[in-house]
């Protein structure tokens, strides 16, 4: 049997965070035990296996370590190759020796992967060296949270105390009375700088600098702090908030709805989380081949007799061209056509099958390529690669012309009817700052999913035209890309949130 165990470290919360080998190994799995410290995110790297979740403070049941090794020899001893993903590094806190020990009595190979560990990810992402060539020339990780049942601590309290460098706590928000009193009663300075970061790594991270002798009022129920938290305590501590590159982002505590594919959606998805914003992608549209292609088919044995194609988008390039190559041409097969795109991105996906666009307008409308085209086209034939859908401007006023247009449906493009129930709770709950919407259609359907809540957001649009449906559904438009592009749309929205 071919069982194998990996014992992946997850890193602090970042999904971008996990190491390339953790990312290989989740690819080969059968089945990823994961607890409630690692992003569910990462579950992406792992899309065919069975995802058993092992718990998460606040909303469900956190699995005993028996329960935990128990599943994980099931699986392994049926012959599947398990990933068990852990917050943080395996070998920090993290009850590995445990597995391992099970899983060299059971005769099963196994594998650790090193991961970020929640202090070293704290320190970075609050801006706090941990060390420091002035201030503090060691590090010592504490738990917080010693095993239950132990008489007295294992823990040299007095030691710690003295301790020359910086102090990190882990798991320590239950316990920080008894901590904190531990480490004053022995002698160390109520006065000591502490930093308290929560979250660290994610975009709702939270940084809170007290003294020592208020960690414990500050970790109080009353205040709401919850895990997963990490301490620092020591000089390096108090050093200028201005370190702190992360909360300073100017999105930073942003949440941005986008709604684009959901293969598409990262070109906007990206620069938002890059500036602070905490990104949640529900598309709104579906995109897919159309139901059948007999009229692409013939549009693609027609070229030769073509004088102009139109691409509308970079799906249609995309669609248009795979069926080409399917049926066995090359992009020899546009030989003496002239080739059209609505916006240079569109013209961009053509570059990619090595195609050259001949006309492409300045502020990526239809209308403008229709202006661009009108004095030409007189007598030609003209194939218009287009959606299932959309707007009829392009073949309505090249016809009219002169054209002699055909449409040609590349691709399908359907509605999403049922948003994720957490996006829509958040949307209903107001806790969705921006809706970035790209197509009339996508306005629709998000309205169609989101309803009256769409209205407490703020709503970012691509063009004119997606900003008239917004205001036709009764919502109004915060701002509007100029020129009508993903990186104008980021843009429009930073200006407005700096304003």
């Amino acid at each position: 049997m071919n069982s194998m165990v990996y014992l992946i470290g997850a890193g602090p919360g970042d999904p971008g965070l996990l190491t390339l080998r953790g990312a290989e190994l989740l690819s080969r799995s059968d089945v990823v035990l994961y607890d409630g410290l690692s992003n569910v995110e990462l579950l992406s790297h792992a899309p065919s296996a069975e995802h058993i979740c092992v718990g998460k403070h606040g909303q469900q049941r956190i699995w005993r370590q028996d329960e935990i090794i128990d599943e994980m020899l099931k699986h392994a001893r049926n012959g599947r190759i398990v990933a068990r993903l852990k917050g943080g590094d395996p070998a920090v806190f993290a009850r590995t020796a445990e597995e391992v020990e099970a899983l060299s009595d059971a005769g099963i190979s196994y594998e650790i992967v090193p991961g970020i560990t929640a202090a070293l990810a704290a320190g970075s992402y609050a801006g706090i060296p941990i060390t420091h060539r002035k201030l503090a020339s060691a590090v010592a990780l504490v738990t917080g949270h010693e095993e239950p049942g132990k008489t007295e601590s294992a823990l040299d309290w007095q030691a710690l105390a003295h301790f020359p460098g910086t102090l990190v706590i882990y798991m320590g928000v239950t316990t920080a009375e008894v901590w904190t009193r531990s480490l004053i009663d022995n002698g160390k300075s109520p006065d000591t700088p502490v930093a308290i970061v929560r979250r660290c790594s994610h975009h709702d991270q939270q940084t809170f600098r007290c003294r020592l002798d208020e960690v414990a009022d500050r970790l109080s129920p009353a205040n709401k702090i919850r895990p997963p938290v990490i301490v620092i305590i020591g000089p390096v501590a108090e050093l200028t908030e201005t370190r702190n590159w992360l909360e300073q982002r100017p999105l930073f505590g942003q949440t941005v709805l986008v709604t684009r594919p959901i293969d598409q959606a990262e070109e906007l998805a990206t620069p938002l989380r890059d500036l602070g914003a905490t990104v949640l992608v529900q598309p709104a549209i579906q995109i897919g081949p159309p139901q059948d292609w007999a009229e692409v088919d013939a549009a693609i044995e027609s070229l030769a007799d073509q004088d102009l194609v139109i691409f509308c988008s970079r799906n249609g390039v995309q669609y248009f061209l795979d069926r080409v190559l399917e049926l066995g041409h090359d992009m020899r097969i546009f030989a003496g056509v002239q080739l059209a795109c609505v916006g240079k991105k569109t013209a961009a996906a053509l570059a990619d099958f090595y195609l050259h666009a001949d006309r492409i307008p300045q502020d990526f409308r239809a209308e403008s390529l229709v202006d661009e085209l009108r004095g030409h086209v007189s007598g030609k034939q003209v194939v218009l690669v287009r959606a299932s859908r959309g707007r009829d401007i392009l073949e309505e006023s090249l016809a009219q012309a002169g054209a002699d247009v055909t449409q040609v449906v590349a691709y399908s493009h359907t509605d999403v009817t049922t948003p994720d129930a957490k996006i829509l709770q958040a949307a209903q709950h107001g806790r969705i700052d921006w809706i970035t919407l790209t197509s009339s259609a996508t306005a629709e359907s998000v309205h169609r999913m989101l309803g009256e809540s769409m209205k407490q957001a703020k709503i970012a649009s691509l063009s004119p035209i997606t900003s008239q449906t917004v205001r036709d559904l009764g919502c109004t438009v915060t701002c509007e890309a100029d020129p009508y592009t993903m990186d104008s749309l980021v843009q429009s929205l930073l200006k407005f949130n700096l304003s």
